[in-house]
């Protein structure tokens, strides 16, 4: 009986994979499945069982699940087919009589009103109705989603956006994962929802104050209105659907939607999670 981690080829994933392994579960008994599984070529050698899984192939996903115990149904990346592709594992974790499907969705998923939380809500509402039993991750922002864009920020010399003053709870993807991981080994997790952010929010603001602190150069925030922060998007090559997604995710964060304040992050992984301070300086010094 395996631990499925669907989704293992992206960052996320990988980080669970890993976090299993810190955790001592015995490499043969972790499944990691995705579309490019000579990306996990890494995996395969240290003893992981390596499966091709892809969202939109039942067949796949049904010999990826083989012989699960657990599954992580780590959600897609195409946005507007997620949540068929979602049901797709969903239902063959059923089939397979998996006894827990951990799913990361999105933070205050049952309370948010941005778009980007319409498929993890219908996604949730498949689980509720599937009879599987399942416990959700209700992620909050990555830290990553910022540090990420620090070249880019560091050459415009500014931050732009359509949050306003509000704050977010973001943690470093690494976090979320081990998080995740720690609930895969733990038993009694059916029916449990974990709202997970980081321990410190923080606004744009002080974002831009902390890349200005970590690089010695000085970087502003300026917000936007919604339309005028899409179009900026649109212009630096972002699909113009994505981008009024981006620019409504803001105006979430303005309402403090990614606001999380549990603690089930810090108790899940049992330290700190990893400050934004930390996370843009390390990102500095990488440049």
């Amino acid at each position: 009986m395996s631990i499925v981690i669907t989704g293992a080829t992206g960052q996320l994933g990988r980080h669970v994979v890993e976090a299993l392994l810190e955790l001592n579960v015995p490499a043969g008994e972790i499944v990691a499945a995705g579309r490019s599984v000579e990306k996990l070529a890494g995996f395969a050698g240290r003893g992981v069982q390596v499966r091709a899984m892809d969202y939109a192939d039942a067949s796949s996903v049904t010999a990826a699940l083989k012989g699960a115990r657990k599954v992580l149904l780590i959600s897609g990346s195409e946005v507007g087919q997620r949540v068929e592709q979602h049901r797709t594992v969903i239902e063959a974790a059923k089939a397979e009589g998996v006894e827990l499907l951990a799913y990361t969705s999105i933070a205050n998923a049952d309370s948010t009103g941005m778009k980007l939380a319409a498929e993890h809500q219908a996604t949730e509402a498949i689980l509720r109705e599937s009879g599987v039993p399942f416990v959700l991750l209700r992620n909050g922002w990555y830290l990553e989603n910022y540090t990420d864009q620090l070249p880019g920020t560091l050459a415009q010399g500014a931050l732009a956006g359509s949050a306003r003053n509000g704050q977010v709870s973001g943690a470093a993807r690494a976090d979320y994962a081990h998080a995740a991981a720690a609930v895969l080994v733990a038993e009694g997790q059916a029916a449990n929802v974990y709202e997970l952010g980081g321990d410190e929010a923080f606004s744009m603001a002080d974002l831009a104050a902390e890349i200005s602190a970590a690089t010695g150069k000085t970087i502003t925030y300026n917000d936007l209105p919604p339309q005028e922060y899409a179009g900026l998007l649109t212009g630096a090559g972002v699909p113009e659907a994505f981008a009024e997604i981006l620019a409504d995710s803001d105006l979430g964060i303005a309402r403090g939607d990614l606001l999380v304040s549990s603690g089930d992050l810090r108790r899940l992984i049992g330290r700190p999670a990893t400050s934004l301070a930390e996370a843009v300086r390390t990102a500095a010094a990488a440049i």
